[in-house]
């Protein structure tokens, strides 16, 4: 029985299991590889990664031609080894080839080529790219005609198929591989902070990290030229809002340098003239305000105060009231984390944490940097601020000393000041 017939038909079934285990490496390599580093490779020069990302940006041909290869290969191996064991062993081989080739196929063929391919899932992808690319041209008419299929059968079920679409999209797939490095601790917590932060800037708003107007330092333009000079030298800021009868009258905005400059060239030629400074008028070098709506996204108003040279702003809403101010190192803030300097820092800190575990938090900080320092998850859909979430949850403004559970978190409101909760402790249920 050990004929030529026999050796030809097992050496068939062998190469046949090998280019079961190629279609299954090169399945689970390009799938599994990252675009990423396919096209740092393909940048620095390598063929293979480059004809790898060709490939891979149409998943759906790249897969059918691969299955139609891998079960090809697969169901004809099974075929001949049916009739090859039959041949030897009568009726029982029957039996005897499902085993052994179900064997043969999950070990040689499915398990070990994909246990490399996802261990060196880039190397493998760009070794694989030539021959799975011609694959893919032979294949390419009767996978097209599957695909139509398909999508049919699909239509009557009422699935819409987009070949075009991203399961995820790449700021997601970006954050969540950022949140498992540093789960895994291969990610340091302020390097993902920073990288996210800067992917969420075009996700965010001015208004929710503005100073609001109730903290905004001014300028009155009709106080004595003496007083102006010396409210703007005890200022930590350099550059201050000038109004005119009310806060909402913003007539221009003053640089603490232009100031002094103004002043003391006014105040030599007065010492020459005998003159004095008060007639001195602030507008006379007062910049012009520059306003920004409320609702503009921080990437862009980074690019407008990159392209203004300026990085000072003042927020109004839809109907032109003055809603707060903004300035590029607010926005850079975002990023880096808190940025302070020597005026900076004697301030008492938003967030300070007990012995005992609770947190002391300002009202007014903002509910993405509480979740960022703690690494919570508390919502910022309905308010920006830790204040402006309460109340939302309450539905009321709460007095000092009430208390709230909410999001698996304890509240309390520890200090108000008129209708303000400027103070909360609160502690993980």
């Amino acid at each position: 029985m050990l004929d030529t017939a026999f050796w030809i038909t097992s050496a068939s079934i062998l190469g046949l299991l090998v280019l079961s285990a190629f279609f299954s490496g090169s399945e689970t390599a390009l799938t599994a590889s990252s675009r990423g580093k396919l096209r740092a490779k393909a940048d620095k020069g390598s063929v293979g990664a480059k004809r790898a990302l060709e490939i891979t940006e149409d998943n759906e041909r790249l897969i059918g031609s691969v299955l139609l290869g891998n079960n090809l290969v697969n169901i004809l191996a099974t075929s001949l080894a049916t009739a090859l064991f039959t041949r030897v062993f009568g009726d029982g081989g029957v039996a005897l080839a499902t085993l052994i080739m179900t064997l043969l196929v999950l070990i040689f063929a499915e398990v070990l080529p994909k246990t490399y391919a996802i261990t060196n899932a880039e190397t493998a992808a760009a070794g694989v790219s030539r021959p799975i690319a011609i694959v893919v041209k032979v294949f390419a008419p009767i996978v097209s005609a599957v695909r139509i299929f398909v999508r049919l059968v699909l239509r009557l079920f009422g699935v819409q198929i987009d070949p075009d679409s991203q399961v995820l999209a790449v700021r997601e797939e970006i954050e969540g591989a950022l949140n498992l490095g540093h789960s895994e601790g291969v990610v340091e917590k302020e390097d993902r902070d920073r990288i996210l932060g800067a992917l969420d800037l075009a996700e965010r708003t001015v208004e929710e990290i503005m100073l609001h107007r109730s903290k905004i330092e001014m300028l009155n333009a009709d106080e004595p030229a003496g007083d102006l000079l010396r409210q703007c030298l005890e200022s930590p800021h350099t550059r201050l809002p000038v109004y005119r009868e009310k806060h909402e009258n913003i007539i221009g905005v003053i640089h603490a340098k232009d100031l002094l400059r103004a002043m003391y060239a006014r105040r030599a030629a007065a010492n020459e003239s005998g003159g004095a400074l008060d007639d001195f008028d602030i507008t006379e070098v007062a910049m012009p305000a520059y306003f920004v709506p409320e609702t503009t996204p921080l990437d862009e108003q980074m690019r407008q105060f990159l392209r203004r040279h300026t990085h000072f702003a003042l927020v109004v809403d839809e109907y032109g009231a003055l809603q707060g101010l903004i300035t590029l190192e607010d926005i850079l803030e975002e990023i880096v984390g808190e940025i302070t300097d020597e005026f900076d820092l004697d301030q008492e800190h938003p967030l300070r944490r007990t012995d005992a575990g609770d947190y002391i938090v300002d009202g007014g900080m903002t509910i993405r940097d509480l979740n960022r320092a703690a690494e919570w998850q508390l919502p910022d859909e309905e308010a920006n601020t830790i204040a402006g979430l309460v109340i939302h949850e309450a539905q009321t403004i709460p007095t000092q000393g009430q208390v709230f559970n909410f999001h698996g978190f304890r509240f309390e409101v520890m200090q108000r000041i008129d209708n303000r909760i400027t103070r909360l402790r609160i502690r993980e249920l």
